[in-house]
Protein backbone atom coordinates (compact mmCIF):
# COMPACT_ATOMS: atom_id res chain seq x y z
CA UNK A 1 0.00 0.00 0.00
CA UNK A 2 1.29 3.43 -0.89
CA UNK A 3 1.48 6.11 1.80
CA UNK A 4 -1.61 8.31 1.76
CA UNK A 5 0.45 11.51 1.47
CA UNK A 6 2.20 10.15 -1.62
CA UNK A 7 -1.11 9.23 -3.22
CA UNK A 8 -2.48 12.71 -2.55
CA UNK A 9 0.68 14.48 -3.74
CA UNK A 10 0.66 12.47 -6.97
CA UNK A 11 -3.07 13.16 -7.39
CA UNK A 12 -3.77 9.50 -7.97
CA UNK A 13 -7.30 8.15 -8.26
CA UNK A 14 -7.91 6.74 -4.77
CA UNK A 15 -10.30 4.16 -6.18
CA UNK A 16 -7.69 2.74 -8.54
CA UNK A 17 -4.26 3.50 -7.09
CA UNK A 18 -2.49 0.45 -8.55
CA UNK A 19 -3.64 1.24 -12.10
CA UNK A 20 -2.64 4.89 -11.73
CA UNK A 21 0.76 3.88 -10.34
CA UNK A 22 1.25 1.40 -13.19
CA UNK A 23 0.58 4.16 -15.72
CA UNK A 24 3.09 6.46 -14.05
CA UNK A 25 5.74 3.73 -13.96
CA UNK A 26 5.13 2.88 -17.62
CA UNK A 27 5.31 6.57 -18.49
CA UNK A 28 8.67 6.88 -16.76
CA UNK A 29 9.98 3.83 -18.64
CA UNK A 30 8.88 5.50 -21.87
CA UNK A 31 10.48 8.82 -20.90
CA UNK A 32 13.75 7.03 -20.18
CA UNK A 33 13.58 5.36 -23.63
CA UNK A 34 13.51 1.92 -22.02
CA UNK A 35 10.27 0.95 -23.78
CA UNK A 36 8.29 2.22 -26.74
CA UNK A 37 5.02 4.01 -26.18
CA UNK A 38 3.17 0.95 -27.43
CA UNK A 39 4.96 -1.29 -24.96
CA UNK A 40 4.35 1.18 -22.14
CA UNK A 41 0.63 1.08 -22.91
CA UNK A 42 0.71 -2.73 -22.91
CA UNK A 43 2.58 -2.88 -19.60
CA UNK A 44 -0.08 -0.89 -17.79
CA UNK A 45 -3.03 -2.41 -19.66
CA UNK A 46 -4.21 0.81 -21.31
CA UNK A 47 -5.20 1.22 -24.97
CA UNK A 48 -2.48 2.99 -26.94
CA UNK A 49 -4.65 6.01 -27.75
CA UNK A 50 -5.46 6.58 -24.07
CA UNK A 51 -1.84 6.15 -23.04
CA UNK A 52 -0.76 8.68 -25.68
CA UNK A 53 -3.23 11.15 -24.18
CA UNK A 54 -1.94 10.32 -20.69
CA UNK A 55 1.65 10.91 -21.84
CA UNK A 56 0.73 14.25 -23.40
CA UNK A 57 -1.13 15.28 -20.25
CA UNK A 58 2.11 14.61 -18.34
CA UNK A 59 4.21 16.64 -20.79
CA UNK A 60 5.82 13.60 -22.38
CA UNK A 61 5.55 13.91 -26.16
CA UNK A 62 4.14 10.63 -27.47
CA UNK A 63 6.56 10.66 -30.40
CA UNK A 64 10.30 10.64 -29.83
CA UNK A 65 11.57 11.99 -33.12
CA UNK A 66 14.52 14.30 -32.63
CA UNK A 67 17.12 15.99 -34.76
CA UNK A 68 19.30 12.86 -34.88
CA UNK A 69 16.35 10.89 -36.27
CA UNK A 70 15.73 13.56 -38.90
CA UNK A 71 19.37 13.53 -39.97
CA UNK A 72 19.34 9.73 -40.23
CA UNK A 73 16.20 9.85 -42.35
CA UNK A 74 17.80 12.47 -44.61
CA UNK A 75 20.87 10.27 -45.11
CA UNK A 76 18.68 7.27 -45.86
CA UNK A 77 16.64 9.27 -48.37
CA UNK A 78 19.81 10.53 -50.06
CA UNK A 79 21.08 6.94 -50.40
CA UNK A 80 17.77 5.81 -51.86
CA UNK A 81 17.79 8.60 -54.40
CA UNK A 82 21.39 7.88 -55.50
Amino acid sequence: MLPEELVKAARLDLGNVSQEAAKLIALELFREHKVSIGRAAELCGVPLELFMDFAADHEAPPLNYGLADLEQDRRTLAKLRA
